[in-house]
């Protein structure tokens, strides 16, 4: 085979893989997949059809070797440039594992082929994109928050921690159980009837002190989470048309200069 069919056949294998009929078989697959997983978790499904799983299951699993294999032979060392098939790789490199003896408990990692939808599906790429680029923000307002709650359970221990009433030395006898009672406040989670409403019936003021802290650490925070998101989403979204600008703008200044140097040769 000469080496022009050869680039063509890998072009074809990748006309393959990357149309919308293969992609939505691959993800029909592993829905599929997961249905049956699901499944299995029965007992009495499980009994009663392990055979029909078992099958599906290798089945399902030997078109996902086959569609990496092409995905290999079309993109070559270019395959591993790629973050998702490296992904992609490696769960279904897990699920070739023998589900016996020592490995036998890798068996149960087989779920994480339902993740592939992650890798397949465009837009949960670009969910999944904007939650990576949006850590180094989400990082510092964890810091900010973590800031937040170390002075604020201080205060709760110092304030209410030192009444001799039990319920109070349960909530903030110490600097651990106050953290933990205010986690539980910024959660809005039985935060009335189990923490506030005990500390007013000691310390009627104490709501100056709650209603802040619920305020910052609950709404605050939460839309800080929301906005760092949102626009890393949106710079995600703007790179290809970004990509797309700077190319037009490249193209611009090559057509500057050749119109430049035509001039100088006239002249």
């Amino acid at each position: 085979m000469s080496a022009a069919s050869s680039i063509s056949m890998r072009e074809r294998v990748a006309q393959i893989v990357e149309s919308p009929r293969f992609v939505g078989c691959i993800i029909a697959l592993i829905v599929l997949n997961a249905a049956t997983l699901g499944l299995e978790t029965n007992d009495k499904l499980r009994l009663e059809y392990s055979g029909t799983f078992a099958l599906i299951d290798h089945a399902i699993l030997s078109v996902f070797v086959v569609e990496l294999c092409f995905k290999i032979y079309a993109y070559r060392l270019n395959f591993f440039k790629t973050g998702w098939n490296i992904f992609d790789l490696i769960i279904v490199g897990i699920s070739l594992l023998p589900a016996s003896g020592p490995f036998a408990v890798l068996r149960v990692l087989r779920v994480f082929r339902v993740m592939r939808l992650i890798s397949v599906v465009p837009q949960m790429r670009t969910v999944i994109g904007a939650l990576l680029g949006a850590l180094p923000g989400i990082a510092t307002i964890v810091a900010v928050l973590v800031i937040f709650f170390y002075v604020a359970a201080i205060l709760a221990t110092q304030a209410f921690g030192t009444h001799a009433d039990p319920t109070m030395q349960t909530l903030f006898g110490s600097f651990g159980r106050s953290m933990y009672s205010l986690f539980q406040v910024m959660t809005l989670e039985g935060w009335a009837e189990n923490i506030v409403n005990p500390t007013l019936v000691f310390f009627p003021w104490a709501l100056f002190f709650f209603i802040p802290f619920i305020v910052i650490t609950t709404f605050a925070v939460l839309n800080l989470f929301i906005g760092v998101i949102v626009d890393s989403m949106e710079t995600i979204r703007r790179q290809p048309q970004k990509k797309a600008e700077d190319t037009l703008l490249e193209e611009i200044r090559a057509l500057r200069e050749e119109i430049k140097e035509l001039r100088e040769r006239k002249e």
